[in-house]
């Protein structure tokens, strides 16, 4: 790394430090996730029973973020370098056409109620995880369960989301009943119980697949048609297909970057990887030079995301090409900012993620969420399950677009994951980040702090961080570009991005807000030891065995 008389970056925390072990390490959002991960694979649970147990606690202790009535995306890399993907996410409704929305009088699709609905892929996605894991789900989701039937206690995270969308969820009963105990804000440490999805999720865990039919399907159908959504249940039942799918990969320095497909913008972490490599393990930790091109490259990859993506089209394999990765570097190099505008773009967004590396060198990095912050405020009556919000998230009703809203067309996700190896059989890294448009870019920050300049987890996710807006999401229209920095950044390296064009806005540390929360595990060589990092934006933590 380049000597400069700069000041290095100053991380968020100075308290936190890697967790690290010989045998296993797990990092999540929450204390709890975290714990019940460590539990399972101190028990001998292998990295895909860790996961499966941990997304049933986080369903509980951070019902804003995800649940069984959201979406799931996971990579796992397997301990002979094989590594693979699951897509669990849903299609929006048969009825769906842009024409459809445009005669409720709509411009842009409604973020919240049954418009804004897709099929939850979380069960399909993990009962494809579940071939994998060595105990069946009852066992892994029994804390999880116990959660929910006992009560967990409110978190200041949830209570605020709670605060935030109050008047929404009071309008759900479902939702009024568990998060709005006797009509009112929770207290924080206060239980919400939530006995209705205890009961539910024990009868699912024996199979989960029975979410897409049966009575479950029914009274869902039911519920969202009678609010105007115009499901056929042909979706729901096209909802049971998940397969695993390989992970798209791009070589970076002397690794190789996996990443999830579409519909994930994996790809987009791919291009970003393209467009630096060789550029930044030369330049000062997150001056000038490098946050230029990480700002540039993750423009260069939401232009290119607006211009010609879909979840079922191949325009990614074409922002993936060696031309256009060339034009981009030259961009970049010689200052050129001429990116096209985008339509509907915002960052925030509500996800949480867990990665998970186990004694036999299996890795998981899994990332579930409900979209925006408790999905569509709407839950399907005498099951606690609360919906997502993916298709108003996700889809644009823009005429013509590649991501027009369609029937059987499934939206465009924030969501993805990635593992770095040696492109044989050696783990290098496995992490994620939440937080909508900018998951990919934290992502890519994260990754060249571990790769380009050799810094381990803990001080990798601490340091500040940047995004570009807009990226490309659906909801915000016409947004002037800006660089988003967090405090800690050197004030000459900010000076100097402005005169070099950016127009950069200082932000708040992004703690407990859409700032996401990365979470890394790598391999310390040479000497074989596992290192984990979590987030000090969230309240999560990392352990090692």
């Amino acid at each position: 790394m380049a000597s400069t008389g700069r000041p290095a970056p100053r991380p968020l925390t100075q308290h936190k430090v890697d967790a690290l072990g010989r045998r296993a390490a797990v990092a999540a959002s929450h204390p709890a996730i975290t714990l019940e991960g460590a539990r399972v694979l101190a028990g001998g649970g292998n990295a895909v029973d860790a996961t499966l147990a941990m997304a049933s606690v986080g369903w509980m202790v951070l019902p804003g973020q995800c649940g069984i009535g959201g979406d799931v995306f996971a990579l796992v890399r397997e301990p002979d370098g094989r590594v693979w993907t699951v897509n669990g996410s849903g299609f929006g409704p048969d009825g769906g056409t842009p024409e459809f929305f445009r005669e409720q009088g709509l411009s842009t699709l409604p973020l919240q109620g049954a418009l804004s609905v897709t099929v939850p892929g979380a069960p399909a996605a993990l009962a494809r995880l579940g071939r994998h894991a060595t105990r069946p789900l009852a066992d892994l989701w029994r804390t999880g369960i116990g959660l929910a039937r006992d009560g967990f206690a409110c978190t200041a995270k949830t209570r605020a989301d709670i605060a935030e969308h109050q008047r929404s969820l009071a309008a759900d009963e479902g939702a009024r009943a568990v998060f709005l105990p006797h009509g009112r804000l929770p207290e924080v440490g206060e239980p919400l119980v939530q006995a209705d999805l205890a009961d539910f999720l024990e009868r699912l865990a024996g199979d989960p697949l029975s979410f897409y039919d049966g009575a479950f399907a029914s009274r869902a159908l039911t519920h969202l048609t009678a609010h105007g959504a115009p499901f056929s249940g042909r979706e729901w039942e096209l909802g049971r297909d998940v397969d695993e799918e390989p992970a798209i990969s791009q070589a970076y320095g002397s690794g190789v970057l996996h990443q999830t497909p579409l519909p994930t913008p994996g790809w987009m972490m791919l291009q970003q990887a393209a467009i630096c490599d060789g550029r930044l393990a030369d330049e000062p930790l997150l001056g000038p030079e490098a946050v230029h091109w990480l700002a540039e490259a993750a423009r260069a990859a939401f232009t290119d995301r607006y211009a010609e993506c879909a979840a079922d089209n191949d325009g990614w394999r074409r922002c993936l090409g060696p031309d256009r990765i060339r034009a981009a570097r030259d961009r970049i190099a010689e200052g050129r900012r001429d990116h096209l505008p985008l339509q509907g773009v915002r960052v925030a967004g509500d996800t949480t993620s867990t990665v998970c590396v186990d004694e036999e060198g299996r890795a998981v990095s899994f990332i579930h969420s409900l979209a925006f912050t408790f999905g569509a405020r709407l839950s399907v009556p005498g099951t606690g399950v609360m919906l997502n919000n993916r298709l108003g998230r996700g889809a644009y009703l823009v005429e013509g677009h590649p991501n027009e809203v369609q029937p059987r067309r499934k939206p465009l996700h924030t969501l993805n994951a990635w593992v770095l190896d040696d492109g044989q059989d050696g783990l290098r890294a496995v992490g994620n980040c939440p937080g909508g448009d900018g998951q990919v870019q934290w992502n890519m920050q994260v990754l060249s702090h571990l790769a380009d300049h050799a810094l381990s987890p803990q001080e990798a996710v601490s340091l500040p961080r940047f995004t570009v807006f807009p990226g490309s999401d659906a909801n915000v229209v016409g947004q002037p570009e800006e660089l988003r920095c967090e405090p800690g950044l050197d004030p000459d390296t900010l000076a100097t991005l402005q005169r070099w064009g950016h127009r950069v806005v200082e932000v708040p540390a992004q703690v407990g807000g859409p700032g996401g929360s990365a979470m890394a595990v790598d391999v310390d060589h040479p000497h074989g030891s596992l290192r984990a990092g979590a987030d000090p934006r969230m309240e999560g933590v990392a352990l090692a065995l």
